[in-house]
């Protein structure tokens, strides 16, 4: 039998006669397979290691049309491990929606792919969440948008092998934000466009994302965050920011914590020399957290900027699988 004949012919080979016996072409497990008794001289061997897993991406899944436009999601998800006994009915994984930052203008779906697969290797189903961009659609599309998300993994759960029981909302910059106000919202239903039931989250995992929107300006900046054209100008319809402190209120997730609400407990990473989004931004949601009673930690990553390598590196992405880890069923 040569080697690259089409799969029908190969197929077809496994039952000739070989020795006067039949090979049979019935499926077998993994376990029983034999191992191939072929060689040569100067073949190397190395033993397989399955602490990897495999992946599998899905591009363009449409979850909703709001503003006369489609909005996707780009999934990530773990490969069953069938040589382990991994099966659908056995197997399912805590799902992640993750809300990439843009300044709540267009994103980049493509981004942040490679950073997120490294995570989904560990065990997680992740949904990254395309949401109408201000110019479109002002606050509060982007936080219904990521609740429609969240919605719609959890319907379609077993489809990716997900946990409909066990969801995380994760988020970086205007991400972030909008995370934030996801979980600070969830007991009061406050953006949520769906009639279906509340949405329960185990964490909620904010990456160096804007708060108080009307106090950005007060800290060090390299960026303009007040006027009409800013993107939090833009977040609140085109408006200069201080002069509508009414609507930044709104879009403050620190509006919404109360000390009798229930919410899931946050994660916040934030770079100490962040240059768009000042560190205090994330000092005052924890210190609201913390004051109201709701379960928080805050990590400061010493010496990093906005975003980029510091946040994808091993220890941090340790702590954030830790977190979740310890939240989830």
């Amino acid at each position: 039998m040569k080697y690259g004949l089409p799969l029908i012919a190969l197929t077809f080979s496994l039952n000739v006669l070989a020795d006067d016996h039949i090979i049979p072409a019935a499926p077998s497990s993994f376990e029983n397979f034999p191992y191939s008794t072929m060689s040569a001289d100067g073949i190397e061997t190395l033993n397989a290691q399955r602490e990897r897993r495999s992946l599998h991406t899905f591009t363009k899944v449409k979850y909703a049309h709001k503003s006369d436009m489609d909005l996707h999601l780009t999934i990530i998800r773990p490969e069953l491990r069938q040589e382990l006994g991994e099966t659908e009915e056995n197997s399912q994984y805590p799902m992640i929606v993750y809300v990439p930052g843009s300044a709540w203008f267009k994103q980049d779906m493509d981004r942040g792919l490679a950073q997120l697969a490294r995570f989904a290797e560990r065990g997680y189903v992740v949904a990254m969440v395309e949401y109408r961009p201000s110019p479109l659609a002002p606050f509060p599309a982007q936080v219904e948008d990521a609740k429609t998300a969240i919605h719609y993994m959890k319907a379609h759960a077993k489809q990716y092998l997900g946990d409909p029981n066990n969801m995380i909302v994760w988020g970086d910059s205007s991400g972030g934000h909008t995370s934030a106000m996801v979980g600070a919202t969830l007991d009061t239903r406050d953006f949520d466009d769906t009639t279906k039931p509340t949405i329960a989250l185990k964490a909620v995992v904010d990456y160096y994302g804007p708060t108080a929107i009307d106090q950005m300006n007060e800290e060090p900046s390299t960026y303009d965050h007040i006027q009409p054209n800013s993107p939090e100008g833009m977040l609140l319809g085109g408006v200069n920011v201080l002069e509508n402190r009414d609507k930044a209120k709104l879009a403050n997730p620190m509006h919404y914590v109360s000390s009798d609400e229930s919410m899931p407990p946050f994660l916040i990473v934030h770079g100490d020399k962040d240059r768009l989004v000042p560190f205090g931004q994330s000092v005052m949601l924890f210190e609201t957290l913390k004051q109201h009673n709701q379960p928080a930690r805050m990590i400061r990553l010493h010496n990093a900027d906005h975003g980029r390598a510091p946040f994808w590196q091993d220890d941090v992405l340790d702590i954030v699988d830790n977190f979740i880890q310890r939240h989830i069923d």
